[in-house]
């Protein structure tokens, strides 16, 4: 079993830069990757980032490419988001999850509870 509890979370204004984390306990199997995810009030939750359990590799959606990175932290256990340049619709509610998918919600196994993060104008 794996559980997640991300943090950062917080209202900033646009342009600003926000790190989140995601704390991990229990253990991931190496070949899954461990993704960032967001939902806005109204819209379906969709891929932000992610990077891989047993290596560094990562990926992006084309909107958080060139403005967010996602990278391990020296405590191995703990995953961030850093995301900067924020603009209005960065706005959701941000979750880090554990699976053996990429950019599909359905294919994360384990989700953390979520933290808001609001961009103001």
């Amino acid at each position: 079993h794996v559980q997640l509890v991300e943090s950062g979370g917080g209202l900033v204004q646009a342009g600003d830069s926000l790190t989140l984390s995601c704390e991990v306990s229990g253990r991931p199997f190496t070949s899954w990757r461990l993704g960032w995810l967001r939902q806005a009030p109204g819209k379906e939750r969709e891929f932000v980032a992610a990077i891989n359990w047993g290596n560094p590799a990562t990926y992006y959606s084309a909107t958080a490419k060139g403005r967010f990175t996602v990278r391990r932290g020296n405590v191995k256990n703990t995953v961030y988001l850093e995301m900067s340049s924020l603009k209005p619709e960065d706005t959701a509610v941000y979750f880090c999850a554990v699976g053996d998918g990429y950019s599909a919600p359905s294919s994360y196994r384990y989700w953390g509870q979520g933290t808001q993060v609001t961009v103001s104008s």
